[in-house]
């Protein structure tokens, strides 16, 4: 349900709601948030919430330091976890400098921005997520270890998968907040899990990634137990990803999602480093269904993309590359940007590969594109052409490039 800002105070008021975290989060995707009262709501949606943003990544010194946070009501949550009785509820921010001007590295702004040019073009982009996380037991002083809670594999069942009620509570709580998962189940690594969701609007989905990922650490210490949703935990198991599913809505254009797979094919080298961060994240490319090439085919988990089998409304492409230490409003605004560059230029992805990449010849794979490497590698791909100055500012890409 969306709300406005009248109906906000009214639930704050006959919903004995205490405390209301305005929500935002830093260049990198970490979620940040500051508590008000409710007498202070008011306040909020006229004139925004001004903060110490210094020692917030990317978002300046201390010579420049104050920004404003300014709630979106249609985002008002109730966060279950907490106390039934002075109910706590959370509002996703906009921030702007004291003079009213957006900030340039308010990634979420980023992402509405790139939905409004969409739009304007006539094209509606919709997008599922799938993160990926281990559990891991904590030692003695609720520290984090490298133990894994179970040993089982790819969709076991209890009692080999332990993490079974763990997702069921996590399932059930995003739902008592208006998030539906679509499915979940044990992944290929040891203690390793999956919950998926339902497609939506592309500010919603990012969105929901960043409350799937909240719910998703709070569920797993009320458990007693550590979420980590790190590109490679475990040198030796399978690594996390963020497969990123999108379809395009675009009247009577039947070409339309082909010519976004040529697009984000395009532009896929250029991409991965707001795709995959961090130097773990090299770890997990190019293994473990993970892939290293820039190409595509029906149904085959070994390529960069696949379009699932599914038909009508569900038709979509799977982005495989990303890991859960990606924005999500990065991700999905270049992957908007990429789609409306291959159907604003009328292009075709190449033929499709049915074959499995981790088992084709080295002559083979020569021949193919292959995405960065290393991080550093990744940094400069991005630099390469003018594609990425276009969809960033260019303060997050000397962010996300520096060094």
């Amino acid at each position: 349900m969306k709300y406005s800002k009248e109906e906000v105070m009214q639930y704050v008021k006959e919903e004995d709601v205490k405390f209301i975290r305005l929500a935002f989060c830093d260049v990198f995707g970490k979620q940040k948030n500051i508590s008000i009262m409710p007498d202070e709501l008011p306040r909020a949606f006229e004139y925004g919430i001004a903060f110490d943003a210094s020692a917030i990544a990317g978002f300046g010194d201390e010579a420049h330091s104050d920004l404003f946070l300014h709630p979106d009501p249609e985002t008002l949550m109730w966060l279950p976890w907490r106390p039934e009785h002075g109910k706590v509820v959370r509002m996703f921010c906009s921030i702007t400098y004291p003079d009213g001007r957006p900030f340039e590295c308010d990634t979420r702004t980023l992402l509405k921005n790139a939905v409004k040019d969409a739009a304007d073009a006539g094209y509606t982009f919709y997008f599922g997520a799938e993160q990926e996380f281990y559990l891991f037991e904590l030692d003695d002083n609720n520290a984090p270890t490298k133990t894994p809670y179970d040993k089982a594999g790819y969709m076991d069942i209890a009692p080999e998968d332990k993490g079974e009620n763990v997702r069921r509570e996590i399932c059930l709580t995003l739902e008592q907040m208006g998030i539906f998962p679509e499915s979940s189940h044990h992944e290929e690594g040891p203690g390793q899990n999956e919950i998926d969701f339902r497609y939506t609007e592309a500010l919603s989905a990012a969105d929901n990634v960043m409350t799937f990922q909240t719910v998703v650490k709070t569920t797993a210490r009320r458990n007693g137990l550590y979420a980590d949703f790190s590109p490679k935990p475990l040198d030796d198991e399978a690594g996390n990803g963020f497969h990123i599913n999108v379809s395009v809505k675009a009247g009577d254009s039947p070409k339309a999602l082909r010519e976004t797979i040529a697009g984000v094919l395009d532009k896929a080298v250029q991409m991965t480093v707001f795709l995959n961060p961090t130097e773990n994240s090299y770890k997990r490319l190019g293994r473990s269904k993970a892939p290293g090439y820039v190409s595509w085919s029906e149904e085959n988990r070994s390529q960069l993309i696949r379009v699932p089998a599914a038909s009508g409304e569900y038709r979509r492409a799977e982005l495989r590359s990303p890991d859960p230490a990606a924005n999500p409003y990065i991700a999905f605004t270049l992957m908007i940007r990429a789609a409306l560059y291959g159907i604003g230029q009328g292009m075709m992805p190449p033929e499709p590969l049915d074959i499995n990449l981790y088992k084709a010849g080295g002559d083979f794979l020569a021949k193919l594109k292959k995405l960065p490497a290393s991080l550093s590698e990744a940094k400069l791909a991005a630099l390469s052409d003018g594609f990425i100055k276009s969809c960033i500012p260019e303060k997050i890409i000397d962010i996300y490039c520096a060094g």
